[in-house]
């Protein structure tokens, strides 16, 4: 359509050029989204409405609660989005439990339930709040949107207020998230700050759970939080989430969770959620099924772990910028620092008024000026009278004496001039100056302070804000190795095909829809494939299975001869790493090439091979054994040694030797609180197939268990290291139901399953544990004759029981300190005596410190 021109138009008044409108608007509107909608300012921490509730709080304030109701009513005078907005914004604010004081049903974080109407909640500003948000002197005003009140810029807000509630919002093209804070560790922060030192400062949440911040980058884009909850191991068919992971809720959870088991990932019998005032999730699990294989296929495919994605935007000088976390914080630190200046200020400026108007005063009366004036007869005669009678005085004031100081000295009343009484008036001015001259003092040292001040605001409100989430390192849960082998792994040998959705075919093993497998063939090669519901890998299958990745434990055997007439090799080598869908040529790659023996050994087993080689003139030896234990173990590339030139008839396997391999070594990493092979935190010893771990926790507990990279262990373990049938277990406790002091020694004989070895009360629980053969205990008691101390030879004054039995009462009622001395040594053996073999690598979790007032443990880390 031909565009017609300007003069062609129609003239008229209401016509409007489409021209640019819409990139106009729309930036206009992005841009009041970004600056008064979605994105805090840097000054307060606060959005708009935030501002705006907080001020209107601050209006009603009576120290009494005002229905939520009134306070939208009051805040709609400033803020135009609605009563909606306005409300759901509050309900947020109070569940944070820092600067509004709730009654009644406010919702609950945990569940996700809302909050009740308006009309039946109530809310005020806390101390907290009215110390660090408000003071009108310092704050910056503006009309509100329709002109008809006045609503503070930003609020003077000396604290970070903006980290330590977190906030969340959504713009036009711009996102903000920035993690919640712990208060505490706020202060602290800012303290360093101040003193220009640098902090690190991480998420704290309100769901508690654990937080691993090896990625935080400062919350700025780009960074992960992994964020976790808390599943304890009730028994062997039970597991407790106690803690819930930030931004999720019990029901989502849950939903989670039973989405996992429909999928088959996890196999669990119910779920019971008994969430009330604390987080309680029970996972009832089916007969068979591994607590600790569950607990990691919980984090592997559910919300008990999500990543978090934190984007840490402000408003700054009126545009959005990044900054990370560290800078917010100084940038507060410093805006803290210059509102306490400003209120110093602003004091002073007061101090000195007051001294000026009651030093005028003072004189005025004392040298009875008010007599001068009763002549005159108009109002300027008064005004020079009295500025003539303060005339030499006036070089001791700090400024000049304006027409309205006299003005005011006219409207002193004949009573109070009666009443005056001079040495009152020196002592208000004695006061006076001295709170000047610390005001002033303050004001030259304005960082010790402010620093004080964060002490202070530490002391009053700090306590009950201790960090709920704490801090780990995860370790990377292999999905694979975790989900529940819901398929079943089918091979046709005569066709070449494999996969779970095979009938009428051979069954391998027991499989996961996410697994790989691997597939060795009598040609030499070999290939690793993503499992499928049916899929080609080729004919002459020598065997198949489930791979596993990095697996350095399992150890293949093969023989192979090198083209139609070469001779034959044997090599052990591992699969640790491939490429998916390759064919891995194992022999030389030389054509017709063909395996004549393959076997494979889960734990690096060697065997001993009859070699039976084809009959041939002159050759004397044509059967002979092959230990493969003393064939190194290689890589798959590797060629292989030269097991014979001839040609071989047939090989078979004669004997399985022991795994050459040797034990699997096994350490334990108190920050992660797993066990690992990788050689990082303590280590615990070579385990074989037979050996143990023993485990001993602060509630009574022992267990006897295979080491296994999967187990979890709780902050209450005390002990743990290799078992050795000939050591002893000597334990303190305290018996909660008779609350006396036992000491027992006994042989752990349970294996596999939670013993309880002290008495069955809540307030039942281990004080010391040793697994020295002779130990010796220090006690410190307070008895009739004061306090007594005793040292004890445990092996001579205890008798070894069964390990159900109570033990043995000490002979005190409140005991100040436990704690064990060196062990006595060894008794050195005779030649013709057994010796016997004690494992000292053992792990001590927890100390114990005993309590001086009630003679109860506490634990520290």
């Amino acid at each position: 359509m031909e565009e017609l021109p300007q003069s062609q138009l129609p003239q008229d008044d209401k016509t409007i050029s489409l021209s640019g409108m819409y990139q106009d608007y729309f930036l206009d509107y992005a841009s009041y989204v970004i600056l008064e909608r979605a994105v805090p300012a840097i000054e307060d921490g606060l959005k708009p409405v935030q501002r705006r509730i907080l001020h209107s709080m601050y209006e009603l304030e009576d120290g009494r609660y005002n229905k939520v109701a009134n306070v939208i009513g009051n805040t709609m005078k400033y803020h135009p989005h609605g009563d909606a907005s306005i409300g759901d914004a509050m309900v947020q604010m109070g569940q944070k439990d820092l600067l509004i004081d709730t009654q009644g049903n406010w919702g609950n974080i945990y569940t996700g339930d809302g909050a009740a109407a308006s009309r039946y909640i109530e809310a005020r500003l806390t101390p907290l709040a009215l110390d660090i948000v408000f003071n009108s002197k310092t704050t910056e005003w503006q009309m509100s949107y329709d002109g008809r009140n006045r609503e503070p810029i930003t609020q003077p807000v000396k604290f970070p207020l903006l980290l330590a509630q977190g906030v969340e919002g959504i713009a036009v093209g711009l996102a903000c998230k920035i993690m919640p804070h712990n208060f505490n560790e706020l202060i602290d922060a800012s303290i360093d700050a101040l003193k220009g030192k640098k902090t690190d400062i991480y998420p704290d949440f309100p769901t508690a759970g654990m937080i691993d911040v090896s990625k935080y980058n400062q919350g700025l884009r780009g960074g992960k939080l992994r964020v976790r909850a808390r599943i304890s191991i009730i028994d062997a068919k039970t597991l407790m989430i106690t803690e819930i992971p930030f931004a999720t809720t019990t029901s989502s959870l849950i939903d989670s969770i039973v989405a996992a088991a429909d999928k088959g990932k996890i196999k669990i019998r119910k779920v019971e959620d008994n969430t009330a005032e604390q987080v309680e999730i029970l996972v009832h699990l089916p007969a068979g099924i591994s607590p600790d294989q569950t607990l990691d296929a919980l984090y592997a495919f559910t919300d008990c772990e999500i990543s978090i994605s934190p984007n840490s935007c402000v408003i700054v000088n009126q545009k959005p910028a990044f900054l990370p976390i560290a800078e917010i914080l100084a940038i507060s630190a410093n805006n803290t620092r210059d509102l306490l200046y400003k209120e110093l200020e602003i004091r002073k400026s007061e101090l000195l008024e007051s001294i000026l108007f009651t030093s005028l005063e003072k004189i005025f009366i004392e040298k009875r000026i008010y007599r001068n004036i009763e002549t005159c007869e108009t109002w300027e005669e008064i005004i020079q009278t009295i500025d003539a009678g303060l005339k030499p005085y006036k070089k001791k004031l700090y400024r000049e004496i304006t027409r309205n100081d006299i003005e005011k000295l006219t409207e002193i009343k004949i009573k109070r001039i009666s009443k005056f009484d001079a040495f009152k008036a020196d002592e208000l001015l004695k006061n006076l100056q001295t709170e000047l001259d610390n005001v002033e003092h303050n004001m030259e040292n304005i960082v010790p302070y402010a620093i004080e001040y964060y002490k202070n605001l530490k002391k009053k409100y700090g306590k009950g804000r201790e960090r709920k989430t704490e801090i780990r390192s995860f370790e990377a849960i292999e999905a694979t190795q975790v989900v529940i082998r819901n398929e079943k792994l089918y091979v046709d040998y005569e066709n070449g095909f494999a996969g779970y959705g095979l009938k009428n075919a051979e069954f391998v093993s027991e499989c996961a829809d996410i697994d790989d497998i691997i597939v060795f063939k009598d040609d030499g090669t070999m290939m690793v494939s993503r499992i499928a519901d049916k899929s080609y890998i080729g004919k002459g299958i020598l065997h198949i299975a489930v791979w596993k990745k990095e697996d350095e434990r399992t150890i293949y055997h093969l023989v192979y001869r090198d083209g139609p007439q070469g001779a034959t090799y044997i090599k052990r080598f591992a699969v640790t790493s491939i490429i998916r869908d390759k064919d891995y040529d194992l022999t030389k790659g030389t054509k017709g090439s063909k395996v004549l023996y393959f076997s494979v050994n889960p734990n690096g087993e060697s065997e001993t091979l009859t070699i039976y080689l084809k009959p041939r003139p002159k050759l004397k030896k044509q059967v002979f054994d092959y230990d493969l234990a003393v064939l190194a173990i290689k890589g798959r590339n590797s060629q292989g040694n030269v097991l014979s030139k001839f040609p071989i008839r047939k090989i078979i396997s004669k004997l399985k030797g022991e795994s050459t391999l040797g034990g699997l070594k096994f350490w334990f990493d108190s920050y992660v609180r797993r066990l690992n092979i990788d050689e990082k935190g303590k280590y615990l010893g070579e385990f074989a197939n037979q050996d143990r771990l023993l485990i001993i926790t602060q509630t009574g507990m022992y267990r006897l268990v295979k080491p296994d990279l999967s187990l979890h262990f709780d902050n209450d373990v005390l002990t743990i290291e290799k078992f050795n049938k000939k050591k002893l277990i000597t334990t303190v406790y305290f018996d909660g139901e008779k609350k006396e002091y036992i000491i027992k020694r006994f042989v752990p004989e349970t294996l596999d399953k939670n013993m309880l070895f002290i008495t069955d009360h809540i307030q039942s629980k281990v004080l010391l544990v040793s697994t020295d053969t002779y130990p010796m205990l220090n006690i410190t008691a307070k008895t009739k004759k004061g306090i007594e101390k005793d040292v004890m030879n445990i092996a001579e004054q205890v008798p070894v029981i069964n390990e159900k039995s109570k033990g043995k009462k000490l002979p005190y009622t409140e005991i100040k300190s436990l704690n064990w001395m060196d062990p006595l040594p060894e008794p050195t053996l005779l030649h013709d005596e057994e010796e016997a073999e004690y494992d000292d690598d053992s792990t001590v979790i927890r100390e114990i410190d005993i309590d001086l007032n009630d003679g109860q443990s506490t634990l520290f880390d």
